[in-house]
């Protein structure tokens, strides 16, 4: 169950073709304890007011319980999200990237 509120950051005005613009883009992806689509949504508009240029979604189904949340141009600290968790009485870590194998 992936749950998105629909929110969408600005990445600005569509460059044209001959201007190619460059977009930072960071993703973090943390591993939670919420269980319910209630809370999930509730934390999820929290996240939006905190970090307007950000969209962040879960995954509910995922034994990890993911929270992954993806900013342009926009650096956030992975602690400030984890605090934001817990003040809403959750908790959250960062999972640590791992290697593609194939």
């Amino acid at each position: 169950m992936l749950i998105n509120l629909a929110r969408s950051p600005d990445y600005g005005p569509t460059p044209s073709p001959s201007v190619p613009k460059q977009v930072r883009v960071m993703v973090e992806v943390f591993k939670t304890n919420v269980r319910s689509r209630r809370h999930a949504k509730a934390l999820l508009t929290r996240i939006h007011a905190a970090y307007q240029e950000c969209r962040a979604n879960f995954d509910l189904e995922d034994r990890d319980r993911i929270l992954r949340i993806e900013c342009a141009n926009e650096f956030i600290h992975p602690a400030s999200l984890i605090q934001l968790v817990r003040d809403a009485g959750f908790e959250a870590e960062v999972l640590p990237d791992e290697p593609v194998v194939r």
